[in-house]
């Protein structure tokens, strides 16, 4: 009979590195500095929940009153075609003035990547403020950008107000709860949030523990305090999870050859629309105010071409694609080749421009594109529509975050089901792989003003 391993000593066989590691982090739990901070978060998430709530009910209804109800308003069916050109005009005036003018130049630029360092009060005003310009009226951008700012910006709010000690150290963890709060409940599960802030906050061992128990901790009570306030008021913040239009299928050998070749396929086409972002962001750097109009109206363009070659919505090129992506996988025979070419052109030309010259995040419109994708790559022999759809999602997301395990975890939970889950996989590996493998180009800074 085996004796029983002393929990506190080296395991058999390994190495002294792993108990080290083991008791850093044991020692960790028991400071009482530490557990002070993870009850410090847990309240944190309340407020900034709570905060971030509303700032998504804001952009959701402010969006639907500029694309909807104002042009029912004017006797209009749909936007017309020139729609976007005032609305993205107004945006990016207003943001070239924050960029300009403001503390922080209104957030991260959307080209430089997802980030949670350096939260910042001061920035705060200036980050909503570039969202609520850009996001509404038009921006091919989604909320989770501004969402980490704001959470990051708004938990360092909190902490001066309870005159906590500002230490290097309370600032990261303080910033990552909050940033993790603030975008739980976009994604629709507080899993996604504490996945996604582990790869972009970059950090490991005992120091990953460290951060992201708080950040797990606030985005479950982040995601608890939306569900109670969507019951309760019945307004919405927008719903990421789709409804498909067909059972999952089982998968079989030519769905996971061609979601190889779909992962091979769209990191030949992200990776370059990529580099150009990052270009154009260096330009619109120089000089933001006219530069950043420049953009907008470039992304207005496109939508209206879009609209006048398909006769389609402008809004379908416009904004982030969150509600366009639920109606194409409800519906993706709906889209013919035609529909499908034009909006991944268009849209992805507006992507590139608002990534490099508005504010926001990188997230919805990858996804989207990834799926209109799939969905035009679908009649290939063999290869069914689900797949596709998850396998273009998954690689779209991971060549343009770069992270590969949030990719995977966020596209399964969109699906809500692991009967994807190979193609998946697959798909966010092959094309991360590719997209590390290519140069990436012209460097950009996190923000305009270069911090």
């Amino acid at each position: 009979m085996t004796e029983p391993r002393d929990r506190s000593g080296p395991p058999a066989g390994g190495t002294g590195t792993q108990p080290q590691e083991a008791d850093v982090l044991r020692h960790l739990l028991r400071s009482p500095g530490y557990l002070k901070a993870l009850a410090f978060c847990a309240l944190i998430g309340i407020p900034v929940s709570l905060a971030a709530f509303w700032f998504l009910v804001l952009l959701h209804e402010l969006e639907h009153w500029l694309w909807a109800s104002l042009p029912h308003a004017l006797s209009l069916d749909s936007p017309p075609w020139w729609w976007p050109f005032p609305l993205l005009l107004v945006a990016g005036a207003v943001v070239g003035l924050v960029a300009a003018r403001l503390p922080g130049a209104g957030g991260h630029v959307p080209a430089s990547g997802l980030h949670t360092s350096g939260p910042s009060t001061a920035a705060l005003p200036g980050v909503v403020l570039a969202a609520l310009a850009s996001l509404p009226f038009g921006a091919v951008l989604g909320p989770e950008g501004p969402l980490i700012a704001l959470g990051g910006g708004l938990a360092l709010v909190f902490r001066n107000l309870a005159q906590v000690p500002a230490t290097p150290r309370s600032a990261t963890l303080l910033g990552a709860a909050g940033a993790a709060a603030a975008i739980s409940a976009i994604f629709g599960n507080p899993l996604i949030a504490a996945v996604l802030l582990i790869e972009v906050a970059g950090v490991g061992g005992p120091q990953l523990f460290a951060v992201m128990l708080p950040a797990l901790l606030s985005s479950g009570i982040g995601a608890l305090v939306f569900t109670g306030l969507g019951r309760w008021t019945g307004l919405a913040t927008g719903d990421l999870s789709l409804k498909l239009a067909a059972p999952l299928p089982r998968l079989d050998v030519p769905d996971v050859l061609w979601a190889l070749a779909i992962a091979v396929a769209l990191a030949a086409v992200l990776h370059p629309l990529l580099a150009g972002a990052r270009r154009i962001a260096s330009y619109v750097t120089a000089r933001p105010l006219v530069r950043t109009v420049l953009c907008a109206l470039g992304a207005a363009a496109c939508a209206a071409v879009y609209a006048l070659v398909t006769s389609r919505s402008p809004a379908e090129v416009a904004s982030s694609g969150q509600s366009t992506l639920a109606v194409l996988a409800a519906d993706p025979h709906a889209w013919g080749i035609g529909a499908l070419l034009a909006v991944l052109l268009f849209k992805g030309a507006a992507y590139a421009l608002c990534l490099g010259g508005l504010r926001g995040g990188p997230v919805f419109p990858a996804l989207f594109l990834g799926a209109a994708a799939g969905v035009l790559l679908s009649p290939l022999p063999g290869l069914g529509v689900v797949p596709a759809m998850a396998a273009g999602m998954a690689a779209a997301s991971a060549i343009t975050l770069r992270l590969p395990v949030s990719s995977v975890v966020l596209v399964v939970l969109l699906l809500g089901s692991s009967a994807m889950m190979p193609v998946v996989i697959l798909a966010a590996v092959v094309a991360f792989v590719l997209t590390e493998l290519l140069p990436i180009g012209t460097a950009v800074p996190v923000t305009s003003d270069g911090t």
